[in-house]
C-alpha cells in the first residue's frame, strides 16, 4: 500500500465510520444500513485491491469522513468518547498483531463469517455478525485496555446490539491497520492534524 497521506485519512475514515457506529447502536440502538454494510464489509476484504476496494469506494465512507473532518477541526468539537474508542483500537492492533495465536483465531472468525456471507448474500446476516462478533470476543476483548462502550443499558444488553458492536469494533481495527500500513503512526495524529483534516475534506469534496 501506498504510504500517502490520502490513503491514511481514508483508513482513519473507516476508523472513524466504525466507532461512529458503535455509538450510535450503543446510545439509540440502531445505525445506517448503507454504513454498517460497508464497516463491516470492510473486514472481509482481505485481498482487496487497494484501499478504495476495501471500502467499495470513498462513497460508503461518507459518513467515517464527516467524522473525522469533525474530529481533527477545533478542540471543542471533538467528541471524547468517539477519539477514546478510536485511540484505544489502534493501540490494541499493535498489541493483536504481536500474537500470532490472536491473529490466526481472527483469520479463522473471518473465514466464517466470508462463507456465511457467501451462502446467504448478505453481509449483515446474523450468521456473519456472530462469526465476527466472536473473533472478537476471542482475542481483542482479552487484551488490555478493553474498549469499553458507554450508551443505553436497554441497547447495550441486547444480544444482537452486542454482537454488532464488537462486529464494528472488529472493522475499527481493520482500518488501525490500514491506518498503519499506510504510513501512519501516532505522532502525525498530533503534528498534521491539520493536513488529515484538509485532506479529509478534500477528499469529501470530489463526492459532491
Amino acid at each position: 500500500m501506498e504510504k500517502t497521506l490520502t490513503h491514511q485519512a481514508i483508513a482513519l475514515a473507516g476508523l472513524s465510520q466504525s466507532v461512529y457506529l458503535v455509538q450510535q447502536i450503543a446510545k439509540r440502538g440502531n445505525a445506517d444500513r448503507l454504513d454498517l454494510e460497508v464497516s463491516i464489509g470492510s473486514t472481509l476484504k482481505v485481498d482487496a485491491d487497494d484501499i478504495y476496494d476495501v471500502f467499495g469506494g470513498l462513497a460508503g465512507l461518507k459518513t467515517g469522513l464527516e467524522q473525522l473532518a469533525r474530529q481533527l477541526a477545533e478542540p471543542w468539537r471533538v467528541d471524547p468518547e468517539l477519539a477514546r474508542y478510536a485511540s484505544t483500537l489502534i493501540f490494541l492492533e499493535r498489541e493483536v498483531m504481536k500474537r500470532a495465536e490472536m491473529v490466526q483465531a481472527i483469520g479463522q472468525a473471518l473465514n466464517r463469517a466470508d462463507a456465511a456471507r457467501a451462502r446467504t448474500g448478505q453481509i449483515l446476516d446474523d450468521e456473519v455478525i456472530q462469526a465476527l462478533a466472536q473473533g472478537y470476543q476471542q482475542t481483542l476483548s482479552q487484551l488490555k485496555p478493553r474498549v469499553i462502550v458507554s450508551g443505553e443499558q436497554r441497547y447495550l444488553s441486547a444480544a444482537h446490539n452486542a454482537d454488532r458492536i464488537r462486529a464494528l469494533l472488529l472493522a475499527g481495527v481493520r482500518s488501525a491497520l490500514l491506518w498503519r500500513q499506510a504510513g501512519g503512526i501516532r505522532w502525525k495524529l498530533l503534528f498534521l492534524r491539520t493536513r488529515l483534516q484538509r485532506e479529509a475534506r478534500n477528499l469529501l469534496d470530489t463526492m459532491i
